[in-house]
């Protein structure tokens, strides 16, 4: 069976994918709740890690209990346990996103000290060659912090900084996060028809 380009473009971006989410303790938890509730609104398969301060954060600036937001997604692993699959580089993903990721975390996967299964399966996920995203949320940049996302960036992650548009002209908090969410899907291969896209026309 063949298809032309148009039909394997269509194709890339309507397929299942199945997609790790972790959740540090970086401020804007509201970014993995949306990016986890898209996916899922999308068909996608979703897995879900967060992390002891991802956990208090998520509390904290939401209001939702980390064992509320976990029924949301099809499969849930604790952050210390480095027996579950993402801790293995044949556990079968499509990609792995961390928003928000905490400037602990960045260093960890920067630097592959994997003492939490976050960071492992980051690792697994660059030394597979695999999709990672992180969506790094902090203000001002220290030149550490700089470097670990040269770092990162240079082995194959892609940092996506939150960085909220506003050319979308967003009328709530959660169109102002999506415009996030929405550049996160994008690199994921998944495009919703909701997407806003630039036309160049003013």
């Amino acid at each position: 069976m063949s298809y032309d380009s148009e039909t394997l473009l269509v194709r890339k971006y309507t397929m299942k994918k199945r997609v790790l989410v972790c959740l540090t303790g970086a401020s804007g938890a509201i970014y993995g709740v949306r990016l986890l509730r898209a996916l899922k609104s999308n068909g996608h398969e979703v897995h879900l890690i967060v992390s002891k301060w991802g956990e208090e954060t998520l509390k904290y600036e939401t209001g939702i209990d980390v064992d509320i937001l976990s029924k949301e997604a099809d499969y849930v692993y604790d952050d210390y346990d480095l027996t579950s699959g993402p801790a293995s580089g044949t556990f079968p993903i499509d990609a792995m996103v961390v928003i928000p990721c905490s400037m602990k975390t960045l260093a960890g996967i920067a630097h592959g000290y994997a003492d939490n299964l976050i960071a492992r399966a980051a690792d697994c996920s660059l030394k597979e060659r695999r999709k990672l995203i992180l969506v790094p949320r902090e203000s001002p940049l220290n030149l550490i912090q700089i470097k670990n996302m040269a770092t990162v960036t240079e082995a194959g992650a892609i940092v996506i900084p939150a960085s909220p548009a506003f050319w979308v002209k967003p009328k709530s908090i959660e169109e102002l996060v999506d415009s996030i969410v929405e550049r996160v899907m994008f690199h994921l291969d998944i495009i919703r028809d909701s997407a806003p896209q630039w036309s160049g026309e003013t």
